[in-house]
């Protein structure tokens, strides 16, 4: 397979509410054109899964693509590409505009397992390019107020219900250490909240280190992540900046990871 070409066409999109996306640009001298598009493999490994689009030619002479909300992406980054011919040489698309509108309020509608979202956005090198994130189950960070020395969260678990036993977990991430808290369950068994005493994970896990948060719906259930993934953003990590709380000589601070899921990072100051 070529490898890919730099250019300078442009593709815009739409997404709709049900998750498909329309890809729309115009090409000269272009045969039978696709859109492909293109799992970014981890750092060393070879590409593996791409998905072709046909372009087809609407009466202004605009090419379109359609990405069905059916057709599952596997989770992460696909770069856009266009192919003037079959088997054509690949060209990077740049972005036009993308109406991303009916993405904004998605954390107010209940999904449905699988969770499946797909988010057009732009690269740090100026391309277009889809994240993906395709899980079972997830759990919707509504509101983080961290203030008095603790974190409060309030989320909505989609793709199930919370039962008997449920749970919120908080994992030193690379050791066995692990905190549990029981969360406050509202009557709709879907949203839920937590508090949690930033000087706990100090005591427990010392003054550096980060801890993820998950929910366990029911006891010896699964347990997912708790994020924000239902809505526009792409990359929640440098536009969501919550205040630290500071403990004596160390801050505790949530953050969103760069999968978009919360953690809380403990440092000590020097």
């Amino acid at each position: 397979m070529s490898s890919p070409h730099r250019t300078e066409a442009r593709a815009g999109c739409t997404v709709d509410a049900g998750g498909r996306i329309t890809f729309g640009l115009r090409l000269t001298s272009a045969a039978r054109p696709q859109l492909l598009l293109r799992l970014r493999p981890k750092k060393g490994q070879p590409e593996e899964v791409t998905h072709l689009l046909d372009l087809e030619a609407g009466d202004d002479g605009r090419l379109t693509a359609v990405l069905p909300a059916g057709l599952t992406l596997c989770e992460g980054r696909w770069d856009a590409y266009v192919l003037r011919e079959p088997d054509g040489r690949r060209e990077r698309l740049r972005p036009g505009i993308r109406d991303l509108r009916a993405l904004v309020d998605g954390s107010s509608r209940d999904r449905s397992s699988p969770i499946a979202v797909r988010v057009p956005y732009v690269t740090k090198d100026g391309y277009l390019a889809v994240r993906s994130w395709l899980r079972t189950m997830h759990a919707e960070v509504e509101r983080i107020q961290a203030a008095d020395q603790s974190v409060k969260v309030r989320a909505r678990l989609h793709g199930r219900s919370l039962g008997q036993g449920a749970t919120v977990g908080l994992r030193l991430r690379g050791t066995s250490t692990a905190r549990t808290l029981e969360p406050e369950v509202e009557d709709d068994r879907r949203s839920f909240s937590f508090t949690l005493d930033s000087s706990e994970l100090v005591d427990v896990g010392g003054d550096n280190g980060v801890w993820d948060v998950f929910v366990l719906p029911e006891e010896n259930a699964p347990s997912t992540r708790i994020g924000r993934l239902l809505d526009d953003v792409a990359d929640r990590k440098g536009i969501f900046v919550y205040p630290s709380i500071t403990l004596g000589a160390t801050n505790v601070r949530p953050y969103y990871t760069v999968d978009n899921d919360l953690s809380l990072e403990v440092t000590r100051l020097n």
